[in-house]
């Protein structure tokens, strides 16, 4: 991300940490956002003048317990939002080893950025959670409780990057729509990805006992989805 709009995301979001009232947290944590995926917007536009500005590539993310699994699904899904694909390595006995972003340069360091905000967050709250019934696996609890927060940030940031790019209204140099840039774009990465990974097993289905589902969702409601560097992710941040 450039680093003018990186500055405006940060001072926004210390904006929205001193807040007198949630309202006003959340407009400026709205705006954060917002810059963020109009920068995903700009880079696509750059990209098509001057296409090896952006590269599609790969990189591996290692996943560590607990809870290895919901951190790769909030990694996954994350990349998913902001237009990339990710595969998950090794799956078994509810683990999972790692997973690979695939997806252009300025995309993965927006996945790199939020995940690392988002693994942060999530760890802090994780640590407090408690089912309300005693007879309840805590752990259970906790992983059901990751799941509904991966969930709703995914479905926050996919609104988001819908928003600014309706917002937009641009064309690039070629005289193409923007829609058709983020098209093209997306079929190129998924033509790659494809290549990549041509022997892909289809995803199993997620089965989880815990109720924290409900808690999760509200927690990933309020998920601030733009602060955080572009530092490596400091993996052992759940459960710990």
């Amino acid at each position: 991300m450039g680093s003018d709009k990186l500055d405006t995301v940060r001072k926004l979001l210390a904006k929205a940490d001193g807040a007198a009232t949630a309202e006003e947290a959340e407009t400026y944590t709205a705006k954060a956002v917002e810059l963020m995926a109009r920068h995903g917007i700009d880079e696509a536009l750059l990209a098509a003048a001057d296409p090896g500005r952006d590269e599609i590539g790969a990189q591996r993310v290692a996943m560590d317990d607990p809870y290895s699994a919901g951190k790769a699904r909030l990694l996954a899904w994350t990349a998913t939002a902001l237009r990339c694909r990710a595969v998950m390595h090794n799956m078994w006995g509810g683990k999972i080893e790692a997973v690979t972003v695939f997806g252009y340069a300025s995309d993965r360091e927006r996945v790199e950025m939020l995940y690392t905000s988002l693994l942060l967050q999530a760890g802090s709250q994780l640590i407090r959670q408690r089912p309300s019934h005693p007879d309840e696996s805590v752990a259970a609890y906790r992983r059901s409780w990751l799941h509904g927060f991966a969930i709703e940030v995914s479905r926050r940031l996919k609104a988001a990057e819908s928003g600014a790019a309706q917002a937009a209204g641009e064309t690039a140099a070629d005289g193409r729509s923007l829609a058709l840039v983020l098209a093209d774009r997306c079929d190129r990465v998924d033509r790659a990805y494809d290549e990549a990974f041509p022997h892909l097993s289809p995803a199993k289905r997620i089965t989880l006992s815990g109720s924290g589902y409900g808690a999760g969702t509200a927690a990933g409601q309020r998920a601030d989805l733009g602060r955080g560097t572009v530092a490596p992710p400091r993996r052992r941040a759940l459960g710990t």
